[in-house]
């Protein structure tokens, strides 16, 4: 067989695979039908890492088969816990799949092709900088769930300046970076200063309030994935990250709908805080006193509805005394 030929069976496999996660996103919106969704995904998945095996550029085989069967060590005792700790196994899958992101394009910067053009800088930057946030903030979700960490929100005067300012410095150092590619030096700090931004991104953010957190991550990782994908000019890989990071944004408004939560509070850190507005918006009421004398009237003309004939009187004087109080 040619290379031309098998080329193309590969794609036409690769096709078969996005088909199959599209499916598996349809059914998924269904409890009837979720649990086919998720063996289309699995089959997807598997179809998608079997057929890269098959791939022309690919010359060595122990190190894929070692990192396969780690990966299968490490993922099947993760997968067996019980259904209370989901979310936390949740967690940490997304934070091992940014950190997989993160590292492969670390390596595409320091020992990919050579050298490395601007717009593909700012690829590996955006990937590099998803990543690592998602991956640190996946671990603190992980912790705060697990009772690891503290589980109230961890808040400080302050916090939103600090939380965009470490933002804007990795975007910045982004930045410089896609002007000179060649400024090694700066791209290790970037890394650091990602990976101290997911910190401080879920932080201040409750452990009740962990579920939807945990599913903008998931938006997160895919976008990384999708990034990852431009980045190794990998089509599969780019519609996966693409269906995983939109499904998981979605996912998280539709939650912050559900639970009375601002979205932008989830994406900057603030979700765990009670908003000014919100408790200034409370109705406020007259707090009175009562007397036991007081009390024990109201009761006893209550009382009096249920085994006193024409209890239409009683009832009247209950909502009178009431009313005085």
């Amino acid at each position: 067989m040619t290379t031309a030929a098998l080329q193309q069976y590969l794609d036409f496999a690769y096709i078969a695979a996005i088909v199959l996660f599209i499916l598996s996103l349809k059914l998924l919106s269904s409890p009837v039908s979720a649990r086919i969704g998720v063996l289309c995904g699995e089959i997807g998945a598997a179809l998608a890492v079997i057929v890269t095996l098959f791939n022309p550029e690919l010359v060595q085989y122990k190190w894929i088969i070692i990192t396969l069967i780690l990966g299968a060590g490490v993922g099947v005792p993760l997968g067996m816990v019980q259904m209370t700790a989901v979310p936390q196994r949740t967690a940490l899958s997304h934070a091992f799949g940014a950190l997989s992101a993160a590292m492969i394009g670390v390596a595409e910067y320091y020992v990919g092709t050579a050298p490395v053009a601007r717009f593909q800088m700012g690829e590996i930057a955006l990937e590099v900088i998803i990543g690592s946030l998602t991956f640190t903030g996946s671990l603190i979700a992980a912790g705060k769930l697990q009772e690891i960490l503290p589980q109230r929100p961890i808040v400080y005067r302050g916090q939103n300046i600090v939380s965009l300012s470490v933002l804007a410095g990795a975007l910045g150092l982004a930045v410089a970076l896609v002007v000179s590619p060649a400024n090694v030096l700066l791209f290790p700090v970037m890394v650091v200063v990602a990976l101290i931004f997911g910190v401080l991104l879920v932080t201040p953010i409750g452990g009740a309030d962990m579920p939807t957190v945990i599913s903008l991550l998931n938006s997160y990782a895919g976008f990384s994935a999708a990034l990852l994908g431009f980045v190794l000019n990998s089509k599969v890989l780019v519609v996966a990250g693409a269906l995983d990071g939109s499904s998981g944004f979605i996912l998280s408004v539709i939650m912050c709908k559900a639970m009375n939560r601002s979205f932008t509070n989830v994406m900057f850190g603030a979700f765990g805080q009670v908003q000014a507005s919100a408790a200034a918006a409370k109705e406020e009421r007259v707090v009175r006193s009562a007397s036991a004398e007081d009390a024990a009237a109201i009761l006893e003309a209550a009382s009096s509805v249920v085994i006193v004939p024409g209890y239409g009187m009683a009832v009247a004087q209950a909502q009178h005394k009431v009313r005085e109080l």
